[in-house]
């Protein structure tokens, strides 16, 4: 296993606020080129900066210089504000409406997923509703290495592929399953497929 590199901390950010901004900058940038359907070649090419250093962000493992910001936010067609903008943890609740558009990761004529955590949540767990029309795939590349997939049926049915192992799900069915390798998830249902997702990442 590779020794975790240091992070480098900007000087004219302290303590606890540098790890807040750069925990939110990091799953924000994720999240946002997600949304769009980009690989991280895509977005260098649209915010002109090293797919090595994107991916370095989205990792929380380094500090992107104030000009390397400005660059990313303008791709995302937002200002720096808004890329690190981090919600207020005053309240002990935090309640994600249902019409809330920044919390729709894709939605599709085949899938619609919304995120069911909250974006500024410092987290290694992601939980996601799926709605699969029929027909409808949702195929996904291998993720960071160790990571599980759960995933539950709550209507119709699907099969999952995870490289070369199936299993065909109905309602009210549970399973798990690497997600660090190719993987699908399959509507065979004749209407729409409801499902609960939660993505678990190796520490």
């Amino acid at each position: 296993m590779a020794t975790k590199r240091k992070k480098r901390v900007a000087p004219a950010v302290a303590g606890s606020d540098k790890d807040d901004i750069s925990g939110q900058l990091c799953r924000r940038v994720r999240q946002l080129r997600k949304e769009r359907g980009w690989s991280l070649e895509e977005l260098s090419a649209a915010c002109h900066v090293s797919r090595s250093m994107l991916s370095q962000i989205e990792r929380d493992q380094a500090n992107p210089t104030l000009a390397v910001t400005a660059r990313i936010a303008q791709a995302f067609g937002m200002s720096i504000g808004e890329l690190v903008e981090t919600p207020g943890a005053s309240s002990a609740i935090d309640v994600i409406r249902a019409s809330d558009r920044k919390f729709h990761y894709r939605s599709d004529d085949d899938c619609c997923i919304r995120t069911l955590s909250p974006l500024h949540l410092e987290k290694d767990v992601e939980f996601y509703e799926v709605q699969l029309q029929p027909k409808g795939v949702l195929r996904s590349a291998p993720h960071f290495e160790g990571t599980r997939e759960f995933l539950t049926v709550q209507k119709g049915k699907v099969r999952i592929e995870s490289a070369d192992e199936t299993a065909e799900l109905s309602k009210g069915d549970s399973v798990s399953y690497r997600a660090d390798v190719s993987h699908a998830i399959i509507n065979l249902s004749k209407g729409e497929s409801l499902l609960f997702l939660v993505d678990i990442y190796a520490p």
